[in-house]
């Protein structure tokens, strides 16, 4: 197994993801990722401080507005954007980050990294390994 493919498995080991960048636009890729959790048996908390509400979900402002832990976080923002995510995300211990293309923040994901997070970018989409994975057995 290679190292990318280690680091999708461990990300998607989780049950609760915040997805920031969430969109009540379909067609948008925040609206796509928080569907694919959700249609993979997987909790998606949107996090989009212009939204109130996605896919009947509650959307929040940001990362310290969502009152409970999650396993991962996937980061569907511009980069400039990524960069003030990231540093919320490790200020709050949140350590397992995807930063889905278009997302990625080249010092924001060298911070990450040098704080210890597993950070995927240039490369692996959420839409395409999600499917990928086999159901969790509960």
């Amino acid at each position: 197994m290679s190292n990318v493919a280690r680091d999708v498995a461990t990300f998607l080991s989780g049950q609760v993801f915040a997805v920031v960048g969430a969109s009540r636009d379909r067609s948008k890729f925040g609206n796509r990722v928080l569907r694919a959790y959700l249609a993979h048996g997987r909790r998606a908390l949107p996090v989009n401080p212009r939204e109130p509400e996605v896919e009947g979900l509650v959307c929040v402002a940001d990362l310290a507005a969502l009152g409970e832990p999650v396993d991962g976080v996937s980061i569907i923002t511009p980069p400039e954007v990524t960069a003030g995510v990231v540093e919320q995300a490790l200020a709050l211990g949140m350590r397992r980050l995807w930063l889905q293309p278009g997302a990625e923040h080249e010092g924001a994901i060298e911070k990450a990294r040098a704080a210890g997070a597993l950070v995927l970018a240039y490369g692996p989409c959420v839409l395409v390994e999600l499917p990928r994975m086999r159901p969790s057995v509960s």
